[in-house]
């Protein structure tokens, strides 16, 4: 399925006239070095860009897979191949590599055999001396080995660009070996090695491979490395260029999820791939740097979903694609694969935004992004310190409509205690968690007076007991909750009992008697439901309970004004 998909996608893509893919047999690479030559065979100028500019993109016939041995590519290559130029101190190799690459090309079938400008490049090959160069203005850079290609004198592409090349590498030749695609399910002959998958963070920066085997181990039926998963050289072609495109730098269908290198895309051409990475701000810098273009692109999906924007064939038959990567040793392991419409898609991220709506400060974003609630809950608020697997299996769950993952749940609440505080985000993925969970309102987005679950009564006690302390004792240090959080919100009859009898100083040190009376009136009322004899261990999800009740309460102590003479709470 996830073969299909992206060979699908590359059907789309190569169609297009803008931001095409390469046809089959080609590939979008970097060359710095394009060696200009006469019809005479003679070199007429060597031209050198920037290597890190775009403008050093060209389509050129698709790279072999580099191994120990020796291996050239068609047309284009490094130094040591094209023009034989040892940089390594291997002059040996070095005309082994040369002769190679000579001989690929003096291979080719017609019509690109009589091709002029091939027929320029034998020319030139075959009486070009390496040390005609030496005296180049070129000549250092030469050295680094950079890769080189040819164009002839004249034309405005390539020489591995010209028709009757293109013409010949597209030729489908019929083989004795062919068999049928597990992908297309059409006869072709199978691919033995896949081209390698780049940009997938943390896998080896030459690339690695989804499909692949290299151990005897991993083969049967007598059959070895891609023969034993035949999928046809059409297929791999299709699947791994559009892989690689999703993948490449600065790729606007891509971001990081923990160690899962995320790509998306739809099966028909839809405005929601511009957004779809924009959504989760998946970075620190894609909120610092443009906060209100996260902000927007999340309601613009709240208002096609709440509008009825998202058309019948949308729900119907536009699908859409996210697929997550991960290093795996040589390999790449699929981290998830979630498939579904566009509007199920954005149905999904709309309530997953929903459940997360808890009141917050002014100055805080009012949707959190997905990078955020995972620095929330690692270890010293270091993206580095995010669990690698946490990312993966919340993405999953908002996409496909499941409960949040327990670790995310119980990391929340970890950082809760370890810190000695509850904040935006963490409550925010408490409160997500338990509705989720139980599939109902019971917390509320702000401090609800009607709920009576001990677990909530007694948190909203701590933060108003914490609000006593810090009246009393103005421009306090620490507070009862740096010391006792922990202990409250899991072991509270152990606790409370020291808390109430601190309580009773602290009212007492009160310049205000009105003050004195509301915080009395606000303390009966909460304990209300709060049973005389305490709970002896609260459970996690009631800790859960418990961080939401004392955030609540202090929110609505930071939202309300106090200025009254009479010292009553609003």
């Amino acid at each position: 399925m996830i073969l299909q998909a992206l060979t699908q996608y590359y059907e789309r893509k190569s169609g297009a006239n803008e931001g095409a893919l390469p046809p089959f047999g080609f590939e979008t690479k970097l060359i710095p070095v394009i060696a200009e030559i006469n019809e005479q065979g003679s070199l007429v100028q060597l031209r050198v860009s920037d290597k890190e500019s775009s403008s050093t993109e060209y389509i050129v016939p698709q790279g072999v897979k580099k191994t120990s041995g020796v291996a050239a590519n068609l047309f284009w290559d490094n130094v040591e191949y094209v023009f034989g130029i040892d940089t390594k101190g291997k002059p040996e190799r070095v005309a082994e590599q040369h002769a190679e690459f000579i001989k690929r090309i003096k291979s080719l079938d017609e019509p690109a055999a009589s091709d002029k400008g091939v027929q320029s490049l034998l020319k030139f090959l075959s009486s070009f001396d390496p040390a005609s160069l030496k005296d180049n203005l070129h000549w250092d850079y030469l050295l680094t080995n950079p890769n080189i290609s040819f164009q002839l004198q004249g034309d405005s592409q390539l020489v591995c660009q010209r028709q009757a090349v293109i013409d010949t590498l597209r030729e489908t030749k019929p083989q004795e070996s062919s068999s049928l695609c597990l992908v297309t399910g059409e006869r072709d002959e199978p691919e033995r090695l896949h081209s390698s998958i780049k940009g997938v963070w943390g896998a080896q920066s030459s690339g690695a491979n989804i499909v692949s085997f290299n151990l005897d181990a991993f083969n049967s039926f007598g059959k070895s490395q891609g023969l034993n998963a035949p999928v046809g050289k059409r297929a791999s072609f299709f699947y791994t260029t559009a892989l690689n495109h999703l993948l490449r730098k600065g790729s606007e269908q891509r971001f990081q999820v923990g160690d899962a290198s995320t790509v998306f895309w739809a099966a028909k051409d839809h405005k929601f791939e511009s957004s779809f990475a924009t959504i989760w701000g998946t970075t620190p810098s894609d909120i610092k740097d443009d906060p209100d273009k996260y902000t927007n692109a999340v309601k613009a999906v709240f208002n096609a979903v709440n509008r009825g924007q998202l058309s019948e064939d949308d729900r119907d038959t536009q699908f859409f694609y996210v697929l997550g990567l991960s290093p795996n040793a040589a390999r790449i392991a699929i981290r998830f694969w979630i498939v579904g419409t566009v509007s199920e898609f954005a149905g999904r991220i709309k309530k997953h935004f929903d459940y997360l709506q808890i009141i917050h400060g002014n100055n805080e974003l009012e949707y959190l992004p997905l990078f955020l609630l995972l620095v929330n809950v690692a270890v010293q608020g270091k993206s580095d310190n995010i669990p690698p697997n946490l990312g993966g299996e919340v993405m999953q769950s908002i996409l496909s409509g499941r409960p949040y993952p327990y670790t995310l749940f119980a990391a929340a609440i970890r950082r809760c205690k370890a810190e000695q505080h509850v904040n935006y985000p963490r409550a925010a993925i408490i409160k997500a968690y338990l509705n989720r969970f139980h599939n109902t309102e019971e917390i509320k987005v702000a401090l609800d007076k009607e709920n009576s679950n001990t677990a909530y009564r007694l948190g909203r006690l701590f933060a108003t007991l914490e609000k006593i302390q810090e009246e009393a004792n103005p421009g306090i240090n620490a507070t009862i909750r740096d010391r006792y959080y922990g202990s409250a919100s899991s072991n509270p009859v152990a606790v409370f009992s020291t808390l109430l009898k601190l309580k009773n100083h602290h009212l007492g040190k009160l310049d205000n008697p009105g003050r004195k009376t509301n915080f009395e009136k606000l303390l009966g009322e909460i304990m209300t439901d709060i049973p005389p004899n305490l709970p002896a261990t609260l459970s996690l999800q009631d800790q859960g309970r418990f961080a939401v009740g004392y955030y609540h309460q202090r929110q609505d102590f930071f939202t309300k004004k106090t200025s009254n003479e009479s010292g009553e709470l609003r």
